[in-house]
């Protein structure tokens, strides 16, 4: 175990530390624009008493959303992924602790104290400088340590709109249901949150007034070190970052070491995404004068779509069935070449994007059961569940649970409606199934678990769902400006069959293999890659 732990960390170090800076700028930022921000709006709450409900609510209200729904507003609001929506999420996640300290901390100092430094004749502000704050400063210490410690697990989620961190390992775990990803991400995490407390709180420590007491040399080098922690660890952070960036950075052969140019290319949150994305990472790599970032498991449809029409992203592969109904909110087309002109016409139309060829499978969703099940109640069409759908326990994306080539499809063109829905990650839906844990799933045409898991796709006898050819998706001023994109994707037409794309799949989902080789081995299999 401990064997194969060593070369799995040390292949993925120059990431590893990439990640690590990334996930101490995200929160070192948020954190300091938080104090900024937090600090006088205690202060304001202390000294306006008219505006204290009002502030205290404000900032307790922000606390209360969901991070993953604050991150989804804000890049609805923003329209654009990274890093942007993911400091303004942490920054408002950090201002309770640091507000409410504040505030608590000038609410009790004693009266007599103030009534001493008027006394002497020191002005409201004096007071609030020399006397109040210098007072209130270890509860202040301890809102800040409570955000900061905070912010850094909700770091984590900010991967899923493209900010990076180590939250990026975790989202590719969960997808993947790979454990080793996950904890590669967690364990950094939860030791930085740990360094990052006690950096505050030596900080804290220093900043006390009795260090001010406090005379000779080592004590003053102690105190100027406690003071210098925070900002060190920031400094590493950065450090972190710029090296990380250079040593994971794509050259181009014979060419010098800063791309020239730079390509994103995004993917959904599952793994033939992954694939994909992977597959045109390394054509347009290996086939133009281009530099690839991978924004991969940016989250569901909405976001790859948002960050493409707002320049977040360049490229991404989608689903003709996907862009027609959830995308252009048209009526289901049946017919698979009549769904490719619709949607090519309407995007370059509507949107400025282009649909490339499509990579030549059709991944339709399928409603599916367990074999035995199907065998033993004679399940053959979506239709033959509906005598048995209230007793069924149904576990969908949540994607699927609101599109309306999804659920609500269902419902509306067969009439019946299961038992009950739990909302599932699409890494965990085919173990759920599998474990008995639920009775009826989404699954995808391609996924190879569906045969390894001893699973029976029921027929769409009513045609609610469209044919899904999937095929890169290209903003038109990415095209106009690297058009030598068309030509390096081009051999990718046509390439894959249902039957392939499964193989594909199940090399990742069950073989645990990374989809980048797997990308690569298929490339080099078709001679599209250098050997």
């Amino acid at each position: 175990m401990t064997g194969s732990w060593i070369p799995f960390v040390y292949n993925r170090l120059p990431e590893l530390w990439l990640r690590i800076g990334e996930h101490i700028l995200l929160t070192g930022i948020s954190t300091s624009l938080a104090i900024l921000i937090g600090i006088p709006l205690g202060i304001l709450a202390n000294q306006v008493r008219g505006l204290r409900g009002i502030l205290l609510s404000t900032v307790g209200v922000l606390q209360t959303i969901p991070s993953l729904a604050m991150l989804a507003i804000l890049l609805a609001l923003l329209q654009k992924i990274g890093v942007v929506p993911a400091i303004t999420a942490l920054t408002l996640y950090a201002l309770l602790p640091i507000v409410r300290n504040t505030y608590t901390g000038l609410e009790a100092i004693p009266p007599e104290m103030a009534e001493a430094a008027l006394g002497i004749g020191m002005t409201p502000g004096q007071q609030l400088w020399l006397v109040k704050l210098p007072l209130a400063l270890p509860m202040i210490i301890a809102g800040i340590r409570t955000a900061v410690v905070v912010n850094v697990g909700i770091a984590t989620l900010s991967a899923f709109i493209g900010a990076g961190g180590l939250g990026q390992f975790i989202n590719r775990g969960l997808a993947l249901s790979n454990t080793r990803l996950i904890l590669l991400g967690a364990v950094p995490a939860g030791i930085l949150a740990l360094f990052v407390d006690f950096s505050i709180a030596t900080a804290g420590w220093g900043l006390h007034p009795a260090r001010k007491t406090e005379y000779g040399l080592r004590k003053t080098i102690l105190r100027i070190t406690a003071l210098s922690l925070p900002f060190t660890l920031f400094i590493l952070g950065v450090i972190a970052y710029s090296t990380g960036l250079t040593k994971t950075s794509v050259t181009v052969a014979g060419e010098s070491s800063v791309p020239q140019a730079i390509v994103r290319i995004g993917t959904k949150n599952f793994t033939e995404q992954f694939i994909l994305g992977e597959m045109m990472a390394q054509l347009i790599e290996a086939r133009t004068g281009l530099s690839v970032e991978r924004k991969f498991n940016l989250g569901g449809t909405m976001i790859c779509h948002g960050s493409l029409i707002s320049g977040g992203i360049d490229i991404y592969p989608e689903y003709t069935g996907t862009g027609l109904t959830a995308i252009l909110q048209k009526k289901m087309v049946s017919d698979p070449d009549s769904v490719l002109p619709i949607v090519r016409e309407a995007y370059q139309e509507r949107f400025q994007v282009k649909w490339l060829f499509p990579f030549g499978f059709n991944n339709t969703y399928a409603i599916t059961v367990r074999k035995m099940d199907a065998n033993q109640h004679n399940w053959h069409t979506i239709s033959d569940l509906a005598s048995a759908a209230s007793g069924l326990r149904a576990g969908f994306t949540g994607e699927f649970a609101e599109r309306p080539d999804g659920y609500p499809g269902i419902i509306r063109e067969y009439g019946f409606q299961f038992g009950s829905i739990q909302d599932l990650d699409p890494a965990i839906l085919y173990e759920a199934i599998a474990r008995n844990q639920v009775d009826v799933i989404c699954a995808f045409a391609t996924d190879g678990r569906i045969t390894a898991y001893q699973l029976q796709p029921l027929k769409d006898n009513r045609n609610v769902f469209p044919p899904y050819h999937c095929a890169p998706v290209i903003r038109e001023k990415t095209l106009k400006k690297y058009p030598e994109i068309s030509d390096a994707l081009q051999p990718l037409a046509g390439i894959l069959d249902n039957e392939t794309m499964q193989r594909l799949n199940y090399e990742v989902d069950e073989r645990k293999r990374m989809p980048k080789k797997v990308a690569e081995e298929f490339l080099r299999k078709h001679v599209l890659l250098d050997h």
